[in-house]
């Protein structure tokens, strides 16, 4: 019976194999055991999901086909949820964790607290606020209308603007604006104002029409004033509609790394990128509330709503199924002058 040996050279060879399916079979295993967060990336700005960690696995989804199997099995299948307050009640509670045991609650502001304690005590100890955009005012070819737009709403009744408003989809938001205007009937008055109800394409039928306005959130049109010299950006002294971010945990174990993205926000070059693209940390910490504290800026290029306009700002409270059957039946019978 005959022997065989391994030269030098095949042992290398031999080992270097072994080593680089080890290799392989690591990077396999740690790609699937990668933290996975599902987000709908419509509002979210480029700084902000730039902060993402390299190693999560970024799975985009689309909340208005959640119901759909495919996009259903990535919620479902992430560690984190990232979603907007308008889309809260589809979640499903009971599918993640409190968010309460992290101590990340001393981070947040009075207005966050605020806003938090609107929801009922179990869906309250799993929501964490991580961002808010403010809704803004896009006026185009109309600069005679921006002084009045700085001081309240009531501008949007302007005979210049009927039939060249591009408000929101929202029923809600729209409805909420009215409320701050003191005329009777003033949601059928604005209704007959409408070009149309609009989100995904809003700022395209701005951009290619002559007269015109949009109600926008301002993570998508921040930088619109800067590519075209006809749009200015207003927010009303009055307020403007608050659109809110949360973080929604499904296990208590990436606690760490939950926390440790988290504080990554709080460092002031990233609160700059942020705030300059229309993302608001909620966070009490001095310099992302200096954020909340701008001057009044009547050029074009603004900085974001004034301090004013943030206090009387309003956030959208969560509503049950009659108050929203009693919202559905005003926004319909809301007569067009």
């Amino acid at each position: 019976m005959s022997e065989k040996y391994f030269t030098r050279r095949q042992f290398l060879q031999f080992g270097g194999g072994v080593l680089s399916l080890f290799t392989l079979f690591k990077f396999f295993n740690d790609f699937s055991k990668k933290v996975k967060i599902s987000f709908q990336s419509s509002f979210l700005p480029i700084s902000f999901k730039k902060t993402f960690p390299k190693k999560w696995k970024k799975q985009e989804i689309n909340f208005a086909e959640f119901k759909s199997e495919k996009y259903n099995n990535k919620i479902l299948d992430s560690d984190f949820t990232l979603i907007n307050d308008g889309w809260i009640d589809i979640i499903n509670f009971e599918n993640y964790q409190n968010i309460n045991f992290l101590s990340l609650l001393d981070k947040l502001d009075q207005r966050s607290e605020n806003f938090l304690n609107t929801f009922d005590e179990d869906k309250r100890n799993k929501l964490f606020p991580i961002g808010v955009i403010p809704y803004a005012v896009l006026i185009k070819n109309n600069k005679d209308l921006i002084n009045s737009a700085h001081q309240s709403w009531d501008f949007l009744l302007s005979k210049k603007l009927t039939g060249k408003i591009i408000f929101p989809q929202s029923p809600r938001i729209i409805m909420s604006i009215a409320n701050t205007i003191g005329v009777k009937n003033s949601i059928g008055k604005l209704k007959s104002q409408a070009m149309m109800f609009e989100d995904k394409n809003s700022l395209n039928w701005l951009i290619n029409s002559e007269d015109s306005l949009a109600i926008v959130p301002y993570s998508l049109c921040y930088k619109y004033p800067k590519i075209d010299s006809r749009i200015t950006i207003v927010f009303p002294k009055k307020g403007v509609p608050l659109m809110w971010n949360f973080i929604l945990t499904k296990s208590k174990k990436n606690k760490e790394i939950l926390i440790e993205w988290i504080n990554s926000l709080e460092k002031n070059r990233t609160i700059d990128k942020l705030s300059n693209q229309g993302w608001y940390l909620p966070f009490k910490n001095d310099y992302s509330q200096s954020k909340f504290k701008q001057p009044i800026k009547s050029n074009i290029f603004s900085l974001g709503p004034s301090k004013e306009c943030w206090e009387n700002s309003w956030s959208l409270h969560p509503i049950n199924s009659q108050r929203k059957i009693n919202y559905e039946k005003l926004w319909n019978e809301s007569l067009i002058p």
